[in-house]
């Protein structure tokens, strides 16, 4: 590819339609790869921006026999979820299409029947999971087992999610049908492979030679990795009822495998698009002055620098990949991202919960994105950056340049007097300003970028704080006008500077300031971008505050979803050895009343309880002083083992024990009748 290229192509990783988008997603994949298209559509760049659902996974076949509805039903489903939330969070793809389409199913099929007519295939017969039960065979996410790497006994068959480990299903231990929960049998089955230890050689020139020093750390170490682990054949086809027919003889009942399936919809999607737009795909895939870029999260590395390009080489009419900037994992308040547990925020309840705010989100998450390692969303952090940041910052300087503007001049923008050095010098440092987010972008450092255009914030603010317009008015107010004018510069390069990272505030700010300019290449020279006489718009406030009510209701949320998760995994202990009638008859248990409780001097746990069992008052020494107060159980009936023999405690002799258990949130509960009419020393049997 040339260095300066006539086109780009940027693909974002295509979504599974068995979900909505969550802000690890977001962060992960859209929001840099989004910043990186809008730069370049700003230097007037000729860009295709694709994207679309995936929709023939393992995982949509799951989600619907969960819901007991059809895969299509499911498609559907979060087909329109995501594509909404998309279009409203701004994410501005070229086309956003989806794998059922028939324009992806013809692009498939002819992209595998050119490769076997090729002979890049080989054909195998191996042995498989079978779930007899189910009378299918179970493809990759239909079974768990244990993880041969780490142990992890939750890992699915085509990858552990605790390790990272890439596997295949006949790999794990003790395997389970998540369908049936049996245990499967191996079963002979046919299929396709694409023999990845034949582009050894390719690989290593390609990659590990070629972009050694321009390609991620963590992208091309775990490349390396793969390749100096000793590639193996990898399946293309699977026995499956849900996604693309195998399009040859012999195939009957074969699907294509969602990992060759899935990249192929980046090509239909532009396929889609040219026709759309009247343009010729073909370039933007197969001319060497284009470049392409894919936009994923770390999970699928392996698939976008190995598996897809050995495909497109096998091809052979396609580019092959320039970069692949893939971003690591985002958590969640201090714990890992998941849909099952729905620890997560989700995009569409998002923009639900704060209308208006989309780039409130984007810039938390361009600012803590985990480009390097994984990094942590707080609601506390994000309700911080907002207030002060963003507001306190960026909306802070505009409100002062425009509501002093409309004060002093009627909103038209004053003609400057003679620069002083102090002016000359804070105009050639918001020159340098597009050529240094330009670089830092470049180089797929969104996060650096960010930090350099908030410069430009501050180089106003501090402009300002220094020269003191507001007191200089009433000594020199031709001063001021210089002064005025050389803010008004700032603020409108900022409208400028901030579309790929803040679209919906740069298209405020340009009607705030009534600039139409978009083009990233600024000409400062004349420092006239707005013009002496140019009027402007009347301030409005760009940044609303997050109040301490809005984020403590996403803590709740989330504290909700902790607690129903305890609930739905809670197991019960196992059982103790046996008991016999006899060493059970032998336990008097009563229904009894706490008439006293206290704190026991010196010890943290304990409280001495007085406590009628019917049948005398007695001294109860408990455990429990770090989950009850003494003020709160006083009144409260209670089952007591009353026949245990008395034991010494801190010097108080306790006769008896209290019955407790803990709930599914893990607190500590009575055992008791809690119902009228149940006297004191009424045995329970």
């Amino acid at each position: 590819m040339s260095e300066n290229p006539k086109r780009y192509t940027i693909t974002a990783a295509l979504p599974y339609t068995n979900g909505p988008i969550h802000i690890g997603h977001l962060a992960g994949v859209y929001v840099p790869a989004d910043i990186y298209a809008r730069y370049l559509r700003l230097q007037g760049k000729d860009v295709a921006f694709v994207c679309g659902s995936d929709e023939h996974g393992v995982a949509i076949s799951m989600k619907a026999k969960k819901e007991g509805i059809t895969p299509q039903q499911v498609i559907d489903k979060y087909d329109g979820i995501i594509r909404k939330s998309f279009e409203e969070f701004g994410i501005a793809f070229d086309n956003y299409s989806r794998t059922s389409a028939k324009i992806h199913h013809d692009t498939a099929s002819e992209f595998f029947r050119k490769l076997y007519d090729d002979g890049k295939f080989i054909e195998e017969t191996t042995e498989q999971l079978y779930d007899e039960k189910a009378d299918q065979f179970l493809a990759d996410r239909f079974v768990i087992g244990t993880c041969p790497k780490c142990g992890n006994e939750e890992a699915y068959g085509d990858q552990c999610e605790k390790c990272g480990t890439s596997l295949n299903a006949t790999d794990l231990i003790n395997p389970k049908s998540t369908i049936t929960g049996t245990k499967p049998v191996l079963k002979s089955t046919k299929h396709w492979f694409l023999p990845l230890n034949e582009y050894d050689n390719f690989l290593r020139e390609w990659i590990l030679e070629g972009h050694k020093n321009d390609w991620k750390p963590n992208v091309y170490g775990q490349v390396k990795s793969w390749v100096d682990g000793g590639l193996e054949p990898r399946a293309v086809t699977r026995d499956l009822d849900w996604g693309i027919d195998v399009p040859v003889e012999g195939a009957e009942g074969k699907k294509l495998y969602v990992w060759f399936d899935a990249p192929i919809g980046y090509i239909s999607s532009t396929k889609e698009w040219a026709a759309r737009e009247g343009k010729d795909w073909e370039p933007y895939w197969k001319d060497q002055d284009t470049k392409l870029v894919h936009f994923i999260g770390k999970d699928n590395i392996v698939f976008h620098c190995i598996i897809f390009p050995v495909m497109l080489k096998a091809e052979g009419s396609y580019i092959l990949p320039d970069n692949v900037p893939a971003n690591e994992f985002l958590n969640l308040e201090g714990n890992k991202l998941s849909t099952s547990k729905n620890w997560a925020v989700w995009l569409h309840e998002y923009l639900e919960d704060f209308p208006g705010k989309q780039d409130a989100l984007r810039y938390t998450l361009t600012a803590n994105a985990p480009e390097t390692k994984d990094n942590d969303f707080t609601w506390k952090d994000f309700q911080a950056r907002n207030n002060n940041e963003l507001a306190a910052i960026f909306g802070n300087f505009i409100n002062r340049v425009v509501v002093l503007t409309h004060k002093y001049y009627n909103g038209i923008v004053p003609a400057p007097n003679e620069l002083t050095e102090v002016d000359e010098q804070t105009l050639t440092e918001l020159k340098a300003y597009p050529a240094v987010i330009t670089s830092s972008i470049e180089r797929y450092r969104f996060r650096e970028a960010l930090g350099e255009m908030m410069n430009v914030a501050r180089l106003g603010n501090k402009y300002l704080a220094d020269e003191e317009p507001w007191k200089m008015v009433k000594e020199n107010p031709e001063r001021v006008k210089t002064q005025m004018y050389v803010a008004l510069q700032i603020a409108s390069a900022l409208a400028i500077l901030a579309e790929p990272f803040l679209p919906f505030t740069s298209n405020k700010l340009k009607n705030i300031l009534n600039i139409q300019s978009n083009a990233w290449d600024l000409d400062f020279s004349q420092w006239n971008l707005v013009k002496p006489e140019h009027e402007i718009g009347k301030s409005e406030i760009l940044f609303a505050q997050i109040e301490d009510a809005d984020i403590q209701k996403q803590l709740d949320k989330l504290e909700a979803s902790k607690k129903a998760n305890q609930i739905a995994n809670a197991k019960a202990e196992p059982q103790k050895e046996t008991a016999t009638f006899d060493d059970f008859s032998k336990m008097d248990l009563r229904v009894g009343t706490i008439l006293e409780a206290e704190k026991m001097p010196k010890a943290n746990k304990l409280l001495v309880l007085k406590v009628d069992t019917g049948i005398d008052i007695r001294t109860i020494v408990s455990g429990i002083a770090e989950h009850f107060t003494p003020e709160e159980i006083i009144g409260k009936q209670v089952t007591v083992l009353v026949n245990l023999a008395p034991r010494a405690l801190r010097g108080v002799e306790s006769e008896g024990m209290i019955l407790m258990t803990n709930n599914a949130e893990g607190k500590l509960v009575f055992v008791n009748p809690d119902a009228d009419g149940v006297m004191n020393g009424a045995t329970i049997n």
